[in-house]
């Protein structure tokens, strides 16, 4: 599960839409601070839901609805969500958390300047309706004056660098979007892991991925006709008296950049994006923008090389910058600028905004709580300050050395499948087993925490205070610039309900958040657990071989370390897997793109089969104990079924397959097909929809 806190994290992107904001109900108050929970007993729960499984169904013919048919028969989406499942579940225990965290800050009175006084005025700020209304616009008058006051490209050039933000992340969270023309992730080079560069990439849409503009089905066009129709709501509400006429012009600006974009799979493709750029020959690959004004506006005009992400696209971009009309840009720029802050903006705006981007596109028909909004818009803000006070009180010591056990005992476990690879050369996997030895693992929490001082947080301004933290982030990141790289450095915070490996610190991030039940129970038995929050420890560890982990080595550097054979043997059981993928149809006429999802789903086969393993040698020769009538290994396999249970809103789970990495969590749980064990474990048969005979099951680590 690639993500980053700057980001929406996994679990977010799969349940919540869009937010915009509305009058919700009161939050929950705040009670007496809770006390870090106490070492637990010895596992021995069972940590399966056996209510939730359908033992009608044969596992081997749909194994997610004989795990949790009874389940989806009986639990509704909530109307202020776009899906729910398992990790709904386990984020709502960690926004229950945060509530009682920040809530009971203001009613501590923490020390003016402090992290605690940030955090609180944050989330007053948002939730302080009367205020956003009264000031209407006035909070982004000063931004839409500056994008009025443009002139000639080099004035436009100015302000699309100032604009530019660290808000995207194709390497730790598969995040290819920003609303900006451009934006930046900052990392170590490819080929050099002793300093840090920029990487600049594409952007510029309002919808989510340029298959919502060039797509063919009726889908993707009533989302541009609803598209078009929401740009001209928003320019009428903002006064403006030839908005329809405006929101044409935007609309076709936006075709022809999603035109000019690199497509999902192309900007996977590290290769295509290894692409030094001297900052002074811009200019020449990339005319059309003034490369000079932009650079000095974004701060970078002291870098002599940024990476081109897409570089077709970054050209075609900066073309379209000189030979689209200069009003069309300066109304593009004044309807983004709403756009973007319409969650804090009146009334009016928001609910429009919700329309287009929570019920068109997601597929929900009601908006969270203001609270949960409030909630998540300061976690995003402020994710470190939020996240040592969230493991002080919630995360004991006792779960982080378990965890860190089984992590050991996965790594372990998939160093000896290495070993065990009969196709693979002696050369490769000495180099594969020296990468597993040395990745980084962070359990919980990070080492060190994020400094917010310079970061200015107002009572009375909740759009100034969510600009600056943009801002403050894009700061923090173009710090780094020229340095050398933090193996140790966190991408997600210690409440995000999710886990990721990063390939250029050959590391991984498991936050306290998602070492909860039902992916891990200290008090369960260590079948649930291994099912369960093993197969995710077991994913992000294969995360670092899979199309994308396998071109780095133990360093983070880009570099061929396979053999002609082996690299040619791998490739042949990609291909299988992909075309194992291609197959599921999500919806009628759609189906998931194998291609496009392959690194999740080698992760994911290949991890839970390390796993599986590590479970196995975690019994220490003994028989696991049979509970509640059901075998370890049943019990393992259920876990892993039951941690990906998931009930989708059509247009979700259309935007998840048309855009996302991931496979949505129905067809993850089918990587079990690809398993030997699960075979023996529920005496399938060669007759069930889901057999493959065992030459057929794709093995790849």
């Amino acid at each position: 599960m690639h993500t980053s806190f700057r980001r929406a994290a996994l679990a977010l992107a799969i349940l919540a839409s869009l937010a915009a904001c509305d009058r919700g109900t009161e939050p929950p108050k705040a009670t007496t601070a809770p006390v870090a929970a106490e070492a637990p007993a010895a596992g021995t729960g069972l940590g399966i839901d056996l209510a939730g499984m359908d033992k009608a169904v044969q596992p081997g013919d749909d194994v997610d609805a004989y795990a949790n048919g009874a389940w989806a028969k009986t639990t509704e989406i909530p109307a202020d969500r776009s899906s729910t499942g398992t990790f709904l579940k386990v984020l709502e225990l960690a926004e229950k958390r945060n509530a009682e965290l920040v809530q009971g800050l203001e009613t501590s009175n923490p020390a003016a300047g402090s992290n605690e006084r940030k955090i609180a005025d944050y989330y007053a700020a948002y939730m302080d309706e009367a205020g956003i209304e009264a000031r209407g616009l006035a909070p982004l008058q000063a931004k839409l004056d500056s994008v009025a006051a443009i002139t000639d490209t080099a004035g436009l050039s100015r302000w699309l660098g100032a604009s530019l933000r660290a808000d995207t992340d194709p390497l730790n969270a598969t995040n290819f979007y920003t609303e900006n023309l451009f934006g930046l992730f900052v990392a170590q080079a490819l080929e050099d892991p002793s300093k840090n560069v920029g990487y600049l990439m594409q952007g510029g849409l309002g919808m989510p991925d340029r298959e919502y503009y060039v797509g063919a089905d009726k889908d993707m066009a009533a989302n541009r006709a609803a598209y078009q129709a929401y740009i001209a709501a928003v320019l009428k509400q903002a006064g403006d008296a030839d908005a329809e006429n405006k929101a044409k012009a935007i609309f076709d600006l936006e075709m022809k950049i999603a035109r000019a974009h690199a497509n999902v799979v192309d900007s996977q493709d590290i290769h295509k994006a290894n692409n030094p750029w001297a900052t002074a020959d811009f200019a020449k690959k990339a005319p059309g923008i003034d490369w000079t004004a932009f650079f000095d506006a974004a701060k970078l005009s002291g870098q002599q090389t940024i990476f081109a992400w897409q570089p077709g696209a970054i050209t075609a971009l900066s073309g379209l910058v000189a030979s689209e009309p200069l009003q069309t840009w300066k109304d593009y720029l004044h309807f983004h600028a709403i756009n973007h802050s319409a969650a804090l903006l009146p009334k009016a705006y928001a609910d429009l905004s919700f329309a287009f981007y929570g019920t068109q596109l997601q597929g929900t028909s009601q908006q969270r709580d203001r609270w949960k909004r409030a909630l998540g818009a300061t976690d995003a803000a402020l994710g470190d300050a939020i996240g040592r006070l969230y493991v002080k009180q919630y995360f004991p010591a006792s779960s982080k050395a378990k965890v860190e056990g089984m992590v050991s005992n996965i790594l372990a476990a998939f160093r000896d499948g290495v070993d065990k690879l009969a196709w693979m050369s002696p050369e490769t996997k000495a180099i594969a087993k020296a990468k597993a030895e040395t990745m980084l693992v962070g359990v919980g929490y990070p080492d060190s925490w994020r400094d917010y001082s310079s970061l200015e947080v107002k009572r009375d301004d909740p759009v100034g205070n969510a600009l600056r933290a943009e801002e403050a982030e894009y700061r923090h990141q173009t710090a780094k610039l020229a340095k050398a790289p933090d193996r140790k450095e966190w991408w997600m915070t210690p409440q995000t309900v999710n886990a990721v490996q990063l390939p250029l610190q050959n590391a991984m991030n498991f936050p306290a958040a998602i070492l909860e039940a039902p992916f891990f129970d200290p008090k369960a038995d260590d079948a649930a657990n291994y099912g369960a929050i093993g197969a995710v420890i077991g994913h992000e560890v294969s995360h670092g071989f899979d199309n994308l982990g396998s071109e780095f080595d133990g360093d983070g550097r880009l570099k061929n370390w396979w053999t002609k054979d082996d690299a040619a043997h791998f490739k042949a059981a990609t291909d299988r897997l992909v075309a194992q993928y291609n197959s599921y149809e999500a919806l009628p006429g759609l189906k998931i793109n194998g291609e496009q999802t392959l690194g999740e789903n080698i992760a994911d086969v290949a991890g839970l089969q390390a796993a599986y393993t590590a479970y196995h040698a975690s019994l220490g020769g003994k028989p696991a104990p049979v509970i509640d009538g059901l075998t370890g290994d049943e019990r393992f396999f259920l876990a892993y079924a039951q941690a990906w249970r998931t009930k989708m809103r059509d247009a979700a789970l259309r935007a998840r397959v048309v855009g996302d990495g991931h496979a949505p969590g129905r067809w993850r749980a089918l990587t079990v097909r690809n398993i030997d064990a699960w075979y023996e474990t529920f005496k399938v048969p060669g007759t069930a929809k889901l057999y493959l005979k065992p030459e057929d099951r794709v093995k790849i680590w």
